[in-house]
């Protein structure tokens, strides 16, 4: 947990002192507001706009219950939506179409099987952690659906410069790559440089989970690429698209 972030749980506990939370949850997380400005250089592009359009709309018609019922107690996640991300990811996939996806955070790896699902036929969905899936005592994966070798895991850590060259063939691939690891305001800032020294064959879409958590509001903030807010039809702790390109 970075320091900024323990200095806020600080002061909002200063603050419930004084007024009680306005917002009874069963998780929730400390945000700010702030302005858009007119002049920001990253502002949204009509790509991302058609992009999103597009995702959004596929949204509406994914199914992932058959994904859901690998989780053992509610609440099933990948069935909320909007406030959950998962369904977005799939039409984000149906939308692009990518030959390579790439996860950067595996965990249970709910967010893989809901992409995995509607990669097209022939494509391939990797998946990046530092520790292995097995390892996870509430993954929902299983060992059959990484029997066909269009979904694979690498225990690697992509915040090292010299492991994100290590994979940069597949990297370079990509269509799609999804962050979702630590949320530190650390190892994020360090993937976005490592992909600088990818050469990617075409500009891959980045999709950000968790931007509007403490941690991740500079993160965001100092992409400068054309970027957009998809939190009201993604997760509810934060989901951004960016267009990568340089």
């Amino acid at each position: 947990m970075g320091l900024n972030h323990c200095l806020a749980r600080q002061w909002i506990r200063l603050l419930s002192k004084c007024a009680p939370s306005p917002v009874k949850k069963r998780h929730s997380e400390i945000s700010l507001v702030f302005a858009q400005e007119e002049d920001d250089v990253s502002q949204p592009s009509q790509y991302l706009i058609s992009v999103a359009l597009d995702a959004i709309r596929n949204a509406l018609n994914v199914s992932l219950e058959d994904i859901s019922t690998r989780i053992r107690t509610p609440p099933r996640f990948p069935n909320i939506w909007p406030g959950e991300h998962y369904k977005l990811l799939a039409g984000l996939v149906l939308a692009l179409k990518p030959s390579v996806v790439v996860e950067v955070g595996t965990y249970t790896g709910l967010s893989a099987l809901a992409m995995s699902k509607y990669l097209p036929h022939g494509s391939k969905l990797v998946t990046f952690d530092v520790v292995d899936w097995k390892a996870i005592p509430d993954s929902c994966l299983r060992e059959d659906d990484f029997r066909d070798g269009g979904f694979v895991q690498y225990v690697a850590d992509l915040s090292d410069p010299r492991v994100a060259l290590e994979y940069g063939d597949q990297l370079a691939e990509a269509g799609l790559i999804f962050f979702d690891a630590a949320k530190d305001g650390i190892m994020e800032q360090k993937f976005l440089e490592n992909l600088r020294l990818i050469r990617f064959r075409t500009n891959p879409l980045l999709v950000f989970d968790d931007i509007r958590v403490w941690n991740m509001l500079g993160i965001w903030q100092d992409i400068r690429l054309p970027k957009l807010d998809l939190t009201s039809f993604g997760h509810w702790s934060g989901t951004g698209i960016v267009e990568w390109k340089l």
